[in-house]
């Protein structure tokens, strides 16, 4: 493990962020040539989505991983935040332009479906989170910046419970992402923190 975190010490972080947009650009041409079936919208929709989602546990896990397996991923941690903060708006943006599109259409959906309703109480309490990843807003806010951050936790838990709910019949896959979120969120609780699991 060591020599793993001598490597990821030299990885530039800058490294992080173009390897982490480069699948949207690849996912957005799959779909302008129908390579993603036959609602392409909806495939790009879900996969950006999906990815919002393998960032956000990544995120949680980044602190399990160093104290449990002593994997150092620290310096990563606001890279990997704010790929997850851009696939969401991604995910948010094809589901606006280019899924229902019409304004009326979507306020009646975000007032009458649970699921989207419960995705942009996600997103909204994710902007602040996203507007101060900086080392200024660190400086500014001082220990107000750590207390403002814990917001991830219930966004963690919004995007988990939307895409449970945004499923349709039993599938195993969004309770997956709810299981390990929740797993990493119930690590956070003082009593295990007490005996150092995270």
């Amino acid at each position: 493990m060591q020599q793993i975190n001598t490597l990821l010490r030299r990885l530039p972080v800058w490294l992080v962020y173009v390897a982490g947009v480069l699948p949207a650009g690849v996912l957005f041409y799959q779909a302008l040539n129908g390579d993603l079936g036959v609602d392409p919208v909806k495939a790009l929709e879900h996969r950006y989505g999906e990815l919002a989602l393998q960032l956000l546990v990544l995120t949680l896990a980044v602190t399990p991983l160093r104290r449990l397996a002593g994997l150092n991923l620290m310096r990563f941690r606001r890279a990997i935040g704010l790929l997850c903060f851009f696939y969401v708006v991604c995910h948010l943006m094809v589901w606006l332009v280019l899924d229902v599109q019409l304004l009326d259409q979507i306020i009646a959906d975000i007032v009458k479906r649970p699921y989207i309703t419960i995705g942009m109480v996600g997103f909204v309490l994710m902007v602040p989170l996203a507007v101060t990843s900086n080392n200024m807003s660190v400086r500014r806010l001082g220990p107000k910046w750590r207390q403002l951050h814990r917001l991830t936790y219930p966004t963690a838990l919004l995007g988990a419970l939307h895409y449970v709910m945004l499923a349709k019949g039993f599938q195993l896959e969004p309770l997956i992402y709810l299981a390990l979120i929740g797993g990493l969120l119930v690590m956070r609780l003082p009593p295990l923190q007490k005996l150092r699991l995270v």
